[in-house]
């Protein structure tokens, strides 16, 4: 695999449908090569997402707004103490496989909250981290000429009564988790992300753009 660089984002907390415009922009830069690889970093405002695999009913009556997306998987939510994870990748020859990329990013997940002292695993045939049976981390994403989108969504210190008015994923509500939850002891997004971004880098074999592995807030356009 190559070696390139990769521009991290960190985009602080917004709107989903604004960073959905983001993401598709990304995107069709990244098939042009006018930007390199990116990975955005969010906090949402609250809101369910809908994947290919869930119909828009599945979520009817549900007290957030609904925004219907690309991705794969089911209906998930997003909202604040959750880091969301938008890799705008063009993937090489050798990397053209969106298991090994669905792989990939839980191993980035699995060995960032390994470094924080948390036992996290896999739970075939569900994607996604767990601990204990229950899950940390929804992941889904989308491939438009061979250049990634969406991504993972990792639970770190949020409220899981969010997710009690559908089935995240396909699953029972009280499967959901959150790495605070889990290990007993508040956690923080700033303490997660650093970790986050160095598996990242590691694991997808990219290098940080610049001295500073974080960018600018707002991408330049």
């Amino acid at each position: 695999m190559t070696t390139r660089r990769l521009e991290v984002i960190d985009l602080g907390r917004r709107a989903y449908e604004e960073v959905l415009v983001l993401q598709r922009d990304c995107v069709e830069r990244r098939v042009r090569d006018e930007i390199p690889d990116r990975l955005l970093l969010v906090e949402h405002d609250p809101v369910i997402t809908v994947g290919r695999g869930a119909a828009v009913e599945e979520v009817a009556g549900v007290p957030f707004p609904v925004v219907e997306i690309e991705r794969g998987g089911e209906a998930t939510w997003h909202g604040p103490g959750q880091l969301v994870g938008y890799p705008i990748l063009r993937l090489d020859e050798g990397e053209r496989d969106l298991h090994l990329h669905l792989r990939r990013l839980e191993e980035v997940l699995i060995l960032a909250l390994g470094d924080l002292g948390l036992d996290v695993e896999r739970a075939p045939p569900h994607t996604g981290v767990w601990t204990g049976g229950r899950k940390l981390a929804s992941i889904g994403v989308a491939v438009r000429r061979w250049v990634t989108y969406h991504g993972f969504a990792l639970n770190v210190d949020c409220d899981l009564d969010a997710f009690s008015s559908f089935r995240p994923c396909g699953l029972d509500a009280a499967v959901m988790t959150s790495v605070s939850s889990a290990s007993g002891r508040p956690e923080t997004i700033d303490r997660v992300t650093p970790r986050v971004i160095e598996r990242f880098l590691q694991v997808f074999g990219r290098t940080a753009a610049g001295d500073d592995p974080v960018a600018p807030a707002v991408p330049e356009e």
